[in-house]
């Protein structure tokens, strides 16, 4: 077994983390000084500034693997990207991850990764002239309408949002939350999941539409919070669909296709969130070690107390197993496809959120009370990290998936 990289994972690797370096760590006070002044939902135009350096670079849309250039429904339309493989951009994504905004920059954050995925695989030519160019492009943001407040939407088959065919149109009518993007001022359009049939397998009651966020009947009716930040400029809103109407040809796929679509999408979009988790803990930890080793308590360095030696310790024996663990489900990706690598994705999915949690967490005890504080990021990176726990599919429903596949091996034949 060979775990030496190769030239161009090593390259890549390397030409992202040195454009972090050089380009956006530098920046980050101007980053802090423009998302605090003024209107919370807004472009920050140091964003602006750092994507077209980025791009300039070739350093731009890196997460579409080989392939891709070409999609499976429509080949006529070729996607402009760097072609990385899930493994070559496993390395990038985790050090995006290290600071916040950085994905962005790179036209590399969700939910526009996942959402030009969807277009890239099943759009039309028109669906993707109109959308996924733009988007492709930076020049717009975009959101994904699955989750309901008033059903558990663990279970996606509960999702109660309408869309009824009428003439040429659909009508949409439904309550969706945690809308991620939809805060920001360029995202102008949205993929909604909901029940177009109530017949037939329960599974096969569900689609997918593209949404014009400024159709008739779309409201914002609030941003929400997660620990009490609000995470603007992108931020999570609920979002009230009320007899909405989207033009029949805005169907992706066609009805009852909305599960197909969605196991396509979450699967690379699960693994992109461990990738980038990876780089938070790598930041915890290090933020955790200098803090140690420049405070003195009892007499001594704070780092020469033997209980916080076993926590760094522990920290980079979890770092170093959790980065194994997504290599592989990536590399499982790679060379027999995602549908293969579900349950690679579904530990590392349980993992990688629970490993982070736990060094940010003492990470935040080394920094005393500062670490509860803004003059930090860890609490915001706790509390960011935390939302994985649940977001696209909770532990429970990854851990069940696991645990059956596991049982299955020494079940009796029935």
């Amino acid at each position: 077994m060979d775990f030496t990289l190769t030239d161009r994972e090593t390259r890549m690797r390397d030409r992202v983390r040195d454009f972090i370096d050089r380009e956006i760590r530098p920046r980050q006070p101007l980053y802090d000084a423009q998302a605090h002044d003024g209107e919370r939902w807004k472009i920050l135009p140091v964003i602006e500034e750092v994507k077209a350096l980025a791009r300039a670079e070739g350093l731009w849309n890196l997460f579409m693997p080989p392939g891709s250039g070409r999609a499976p429904v429509d080949d006529s339309f070729t996607f402009e990207g760097e072609q990385l493989t899930n493994l070559q951009y496993a390395l990038c994504a985790e050090e995006m991850g290290r600071i916040g905004w950085a994905p962005e920059c790179f036209n590399c954050s969700a939910p526009d990764t996942g959402n030009m995925e969807v277009f890239h695989r099943y759009g039309t030519r028109a669906q993707k002239d109109r959308w996924l160019r733009p988007l492709m492009d930076g020049a717009i943001r975009s959101a994904f309408l699955m989750t309901e407040p008033a059903v558990a939407s663990s279970d996606a088959t509960n999702i109660e949002t309408r869309i009824v065919r009428d003439g040429d149109d659909y009508v949409v009518n439904g309550r969706k939350w945690w809308s991620s993007g939809v805060g920001d001022p360029r995202c102008k359009v949205a993929i909604v999941m909901g029940k177009t049939g109530t017949d037939g397998p329960r599974h096969q009651q569900q689609s997918m539409m593209i949404l014009d966020m400024n159709a008739p009947g779309v409201r914002i009716e609030r941003m929400l919070s997660v620990y009490g930040y609000d995470h603007a400029p992108h931020g999570h809103g609920e979002v009230v669909l009320e007899n909405v109407r989207i033009p029949a040809a805005d169907m992706l796929l066609g009805e009852g296709r909305g599960f197909e679509i969605a196991q396509g999408r979450l699967g690379p979009g699960r693994i992109h969130h461990c990738m980038r988790t990876i780089g938070v803990a790598e930041a915890g930890i290090e933020a955790m070690a200098r803090r140690l080793l420049n405070r003195v308590a009892f007499g001594k360095r704070i780092a020469d107390h033997s209980v916080w030696e076993q926590r760094i310790a522990r920290a980079r024996i979890d770092i170093e197993m959790t980065r194994l663990l997504c290599l592989k489900a990536a590399d499982v990706m790679d060379k027999a496809g995602n549908k293969a690598a579900q349950l690679e994705i579904a530990m590392i999915k349980v993992q990688a959120p629970t490993m982070a949690l736990q060094i940010l967490d003492d990470a935040i005890q080394a920094h005393g009370g500062a670490g509860v504080s803004s003059d930090f990021s860890l609490a915001h990176d706790w509390a960011a990290v935390r939302t994985l726990r649940f977001a696209d599919g909770p532990d429970e429903v990854h851990a069940r998936a696991i645990a059956k596949a596991e049982l299955g091996k020494y079940e009796a034949p029935r």
